[in-house]
């Protein structure tokens, strides 16, 4: 779930609210979100115990249809187009600590197409990170425990630095001044909190890659509910935290006009004045290594997933003998991630996609109240309150139609990729079909 956005976002969050404790209140509405989607799935992921996470509770409920077209968007851009936009990002903030990996820096050109050392770095940290989660679970499992435990105490010294030496009673009485006249607590003020709160959910909402690898879990229908409150928690926690922490140091405004959109720098700069750009460039660059780390690791288990049930690439189904890893699926998902990369528009396809994820996860949680009704003999170790799903639903229903409204361009695009797969699926088949009825 940690990767750059928590670094990044609360200045866009900033400048769209425009007050301090509306910034508050969109993070506080995306971890309670985020926590309350993570709650609900938790009794899904305790009641089916596969591969997939959310494309099996889709087919499971709903239908094989609808799965797919929830693994199509997922690898087209959803997971895909995460892990170039991470990957990119860390080679930006390399940059910053190694001139040559620096943005200007062009390898060479070809009309308007530029490769540049940033994209490079990107693409050999894809290149990486795939090899090293061919060679076996453990490897991939390591590796991650071993940046995220690094990221978290990142996060925990950037707070404690703030608390210590930073905090500044001048800058919070101006930013938590009792004159709020200019907050108007109206459906605009709502209006303004939905549409701002995509950066905040972008930062916290992978919390379902989890249940991607469900199979591979010990005591799966324990862990995996465990797994998805207490490390939602940790993670909203933290994020609530560093964003009282900006408030407490920096004017709105410095936040609002932060370098690079980097909060973080600011903060560091303010308290130490040099030093800080190398500093948070390295925390920023581990936390993004890490977050593309989870993301490879699990998300080519949903590809070999529906893979098995014959809705894409066969050959995406077969797990490695010696490594008993999804080979083909990792390596399909690094290819497609680095053309990406390439391409160089993955940021706009995140924007599309953040939309459309949020439709996928409305469906979901739709869908636990009908597993409950189509699945009644199953005993589920974990169990929601219904108030729960339902302050999912109705919170992102509202947000969604708030993008729909005042993002519409942002929106309609990312609705198009997901139903692209429903030709795609017809083909796919009556390709499958033509080949059953020809004579051997």
């Amino acid at each position: 779930m940690i990767g750059c956005g928590i670094f990044i976002v609360s200045s866009d969050i900033a400048r769209q609210t425009n007050s301090a404790a509306l910034l508050l209140c969109v993070w506080i509405l995306a971890g309670l979100m985020t926590l309350a989607g993570s709650l609900s799935y938790g009794e899904l992921a305790s009641a089916f115990s596969e591969n997939g996470g959310q494309y099996a509770y889709l087919k499971k409920i709903f239908n094989k249809k609808l799965a797919f077209l929830y693994g199509w968007t997922l690898f087209l851009v959803i997971q895909t187009g995460t892990i170039a936009a991470v990957t990119v990002a860390l080679a930006k903030f390399v940059g910053f600590i190694i001139p040559f990996f620096a943005s200007g820096n062009v390898l060479f050109e070809l009309g308007s197409f530029a490769f540049t050392s940033q994209k490079l770095l990107a693409i050999l940290t894809v290149a990486l990170i795939t090899y090293v989660n061919l060679k076996g679970v453990k490897y991939g499992v390591l590796m991650n425990n071993i940046f995220t435990i690094t990221k978290i105490l990142s996060l925990v010294l950037i707070i404690s630095v703030g608390v210590l030496f930073g905090l500044n009673f001048d800058v919070i009485a101006a930013n938590f001044s009792l004159d709020f006249s200019h907050i108007k607590f109206s459906f605009n003020a709502l209006n303004i909190i939905a549409t701002s709160i995509v950066g905040a959910l972008f930062a916290s909402i992978t919390f379902n890659n989890i249940t991607f690898i469900t199979g591979e879990i010990k005591n799966p229908r324990k862990n995996i509910p465990k797994a998805l409150i207490w490390g939602t928690l940790l993670v909203i926690g933290l994020y609530l935290f560093i964003n009282l922490v900006y408030l407490g140091v920096l004017p709105l405004e410095t936040i609002q006009n932060s370098p690079d959109d980097v909060v973080a720098i600011a903060l560091v700069e303010n308290i130490f004045k040099k030093g800080a750009v190398a500093t948070i460039s390295l925390i920023i660059a581990i936390s993004a290594f890490g977050c593309a780390n989870g993301m490879i690791l699990t998300g080519a288990r949903v590809y070999q997933k529906m893979a098995e049930d014959k809705l894409f690439f066969s050959r995406l189904a077969i797990i490695n003998e010696k490594t008993k890893v999804p080979s083909n699926s990792l390596l399909a998902q690094g290819f497609w991630t680095c053309l990406l990369i390439l391409w160089g528009n993955y940021l706009q396809l995140l924007d599309y996609v953040i939309y459309a994820s949020l439709i996928f996860y409305l469906i979901t949680i739709t869908g636990l109240f009908i597993y409950r009704k189509k699945f009644p003999n199953i005993n589920p170790s974990f169990k929601v309150h219904n108030a729960i799903p339902i302050f999912f639903i109705l919170t992102s229903l509202y947000v969604v139609c708030c993008l729909t409204i005042f993002k519409a361009k942002y929106c309609v695009p990312g609705l198009l990729i997901t139903f692209l797969g429903l030709p795609v699926l017809n083909l796919w088949r009556e390709k499958k079909y033509k080949k059953l009825r020809t004579p051997k």
